[in-house]
């Protein structure tokens, strides 16, 4: 199949471009805008307390003020505001009213006694926005105007003025997101060019695999905007950026692929078109299969209880999809139009193969060691398994997705350390008979129901008196928490707060305790709930996928179970570098799902291309050690530069500046390590040669391949190969 796709392209390979080209700006030109959302409610299905929460409190008290943005003043100097200072807010307030910013609803100055800090530093003013518009770009626009606007009429004055809140924090995180995207690209975009150009000593071939990125990235950025649409998906802010790692990373994994054995093709003897052709046959179906593990690992992340993983997975399918299609058609088009000394100009000596190479030296010790080597690998990966015990979960996205110096990350951490940290998110109970079908509430029973939250531990008060609905179904209970809304002890505060208002609501009623802090409880349970659905269903997938390409019911076992090991030494690792050694309290939430996007799906990339070449070897007739020792030798250069530069490019995510990116860079790239230098380099043709032609059972992996196709372009064994 494969080989007959590589000569069709060959034959026509100016077409192939030009329906590259004309495909991928046909669907940009075509694709709806997208918009991300930063609301962690957004991602959670409507059976959940959170959500149900939400959905009574709108419904009940409609008109109740919630800010959208929280204008924070202070003394430049740190004391205590005066009088004169609260005459400065007075104006401050009235001017930005008058300014009648777009989408502004309401703007309440501070109040003493509520919104000033006991210690009289800071006073906090509200600000309503129209929430309608919470997922456009005027909603953080209305917060850019408060702080410009705001900030011109505080001159002069002793004030120092700062607008916070969600808004703010939506302004924030799309500016970061901004600078974020940019970053990675250029860091990827260097690194590519570089390591690929110094690896096979020349310029063009350094920049092919970035150019040709570009369709694939253009042609899979307006597929995901359509079906995003169409099946009225979630947007994550991080997900463009990890996109874009994705399409440059996978990409120039395949295109190495490709062109490692385009050049072993020209080594043995092939003209330019004939080593294109024979390179697309040999190894087509190695990056069929890698790219049909990552993609059933991606799109099974539709079974997630979690809006930000359903749309995330389908999107980074898609981009797995349309990379895979363009290394198989579109890279060996352009490589059949490209003179080779053109592609590896100015080098002169990329026909000759270096004397004693190191991979040569490296399949050698596996072959004659591979007991040691399975049993060293093996060891590496248990022990950094054993250290990810200590993983410790945080929920707080904010803090984690954005720079500290951020002005809503100031105001946050002012509002938490002067007014308690729960004071600035409180939790609300509703107490409702509207979800039982039942009449109005029996106000005797609401004073024993209030006092009953306010006995439960993690608690530090109560609202003495609930708000009640207009037609007397719904109590609103304001809670406020010791913790501030996104720390775990909030969320088991939660689960304690769930526990006792469940039963203690009156006959007839239904108590639902909503806010942040039980969002992020419920993101918990959702978690819980993808990790014992999601992780085996893509487990059984990947595991039929390997079986039916290596015709083996035994390998894919221990392929599987070593990819399930490298996946626990990374959170280990993790776990020892920020929790251990570093100073944070938990590591993100999402965390373990990054890892087994990019280390189980994109790793298993690595084992599939040293297995195919290990069964390819046996099948010329080469016994298990040998095959062991040619895998590594012919297949290890191309696992060694696609892991380094896949690693490399994650590590990147460490130059964004905030926490969440710092985990995923660092995870991502140890586990590209651990999947390409200890996996795939040592521990699969290890295992592989130990147990001999037993790895193939009950296929004929270990026969050789007398087929016509196989005849006409076995290499002859005295041609250098790469």
């Amino acid at each position: 199949m494969f080989h007959r796709l590589g000569h069709f392209v060959v034959k026509r390979a100016w077409w192939v471009i030009i329906a590259w080209v004309i495909g991928s700006i046909a669907l940009i030109a075509t694709a709806p805008k997208m918009s991300a959302s930063t609301d962690e409610s957004e991602f959670l299905p409507k059976h959940y307390e959170s959500i149900r929460a939400a959905v009574v409190q709108q419904e009940k008290f409609p008109a109740e003020f919630s800010p959208s943005a929280l204008l924070l003043f202070e003394r430049k100097d740190g004391a205590a505001l005066t009088d004169a200072d609260k005459a400065d807010m007075a104006k401050v307030v009235k001017g930005l009213t008058d300014k009648h910013i777009p989408l502004v609803e309401q703007i309440i100055p501070p109040i003493e006694g509520k919104t000033f800090s006991p210690d009289g530093q800071y006073a906090m003013g509200m600000v309503s926005i129209d929430k309608t518009k919470m997922q456009t770009d005027e909603f953080t626009v209305a917060a850019k105007d408060l702080r410009e606007e705001g900030r011109a009429l505080a001159s002069g004055t002793a004030l120092k003025y700062q607008v916070g809140g969600p808004a703010a924090m939506g302004l924030d995180q799309k500016e970061s997101s901004s600078a974020t995207d940019a970053i990675t690209m250029l860091a990827t975009i260097v690194l590519i060019v570089v390591i690929v150009g110094v690896i096979f000593r020349g310029i063009l071939v350094g920049w092919l695999p970035v150019l040709l990125s570009i369709f694939p990235m253009i042609a899979a950025s307006g597929l995901i905007a359509l079906v995003t649409k169409a099946f009225d998906l979630k947007s994550s802010p991080i997900a463009s950026a990890i996109d874009i790692v994705v399409i440059l990373g996978v990409g120039t994994d395949y295109f190495l692929f490709l062109m490692f054995r385009y050049r072993e093709r020209l080594r043995a003897g092939d003209d330019r078109k004939a080593a294109v052709a024979n390179g697309v046959g040999r190894v087509g179906e190695a990056i069929a299969s890698a790219a049909g593990a990552v993609t059933v690992a991606f799109a099974v992340l539709l079974l997630s209880e979690l809006g930000m993983f359903k749309s995330l997975g389908p999107a980074l399918a898609i981009s797995v999809i349309v990379t895979a299609l363009a290394s198989l058609t579109l890279t060996p088009a352009l490589l059949a139009v490209t003179s080779t000394k053109a592609v590896f100009w100015p080098g002169r000596k990329w026909m000759q193969e270096p004397e004693g190479a190191r991979f040569h030296k490296l399949g050698k010790m596996v072959s004659r060691r591979p007991g040691l080597i399975a049993l060293v690998s093996g060891g590496l990966l248990v022990i950094l398994s054993l250290a990810g015990l200590g993983y410790q979960g945080t929920f707080d996205m904010a803090k984690s997705m954005m720079p500290k110096d951020k002005e809503s990350m100031l105001v946050m951490d002012t509002l938490s350390k002067k007014g308690g940290e729960g004071a600035a998110d409180p939790t609300h109970v509703f107490l409702t008979t509207s979800t039982k079908g039942g009449g109005k509430l029996d106000p005797a029973g609401l004073d024993g129901f209030g006092a009953k939250l306010g006995q439960v531990p993690g608690v530090a008060a109560v609202q003495p008196e609930p708000k009640l609905s207009e037609d007397g179904t719904t109590a609103d209970f304001v809670v406020v928490l010791k913790d501030s809304a996104a720390s775990n002890a909030a969320i088991d505060t939660i689960t304690k707060l769930r526990s006792t208002a469940h039963p203690a609501a009156p006959a007839g009623s239904e108590a639902l305790v909503g806010g942040t802090s039980s969002i992020y409880k419920d993101i918990n349970l959702a978690m819980a709930h993808d990790y014992k659905l999601v992780f085996p269903v893509a487990g059984v997938l990947i595991l039929l996928i390997l079986g039916l390409q290596l015709r083996s019911v035994v390998a894919p076992w221990y392929l599987m179970a070593s990819v399930g090991l490298g996946f626990a030494a990374t959170l280990g690792a993790t776990t020892v570098a920020f929790l251990k050694l570093g100073s944070e309290s938990g590591l993100m939430f999402m965390l373990p799902i990054f890892i087994y996007l990019f280390v189980v799906a994109i790793g298993t990339d690595y084992n599939i291309l040293i297995i195919a070449r290990l069964r390819e070897e046996a099948r010329e007739g080469r016994s298990p050690r040998e095959a062991a020792k040619e895998a590594v030798r012919h297949a290890g250069p191309t696992v060694a530069a696609a892991g380094f530069i896949l690693a490399a490019s994650f590590a990147t995510f460490m130059l964004a500046g905030n926490v969440l990116f710092a985990e995923l860079g660092f995870a991502l790239a140890i586990g590209i390590v651990l999947a390409a230098f200890v996996m795939a380099m040592f521990f699969t043709p290890a295992i592989t040669a130990l147990l001999g032609k037993k790895a193939w059972w009950p296929g004929h992996g270990a026969m050789p391949d007398h087929g016509p196709e196989a005849v006409a372009e076995r290499e002859p064994q005295v041609a250098g190969r790469a």
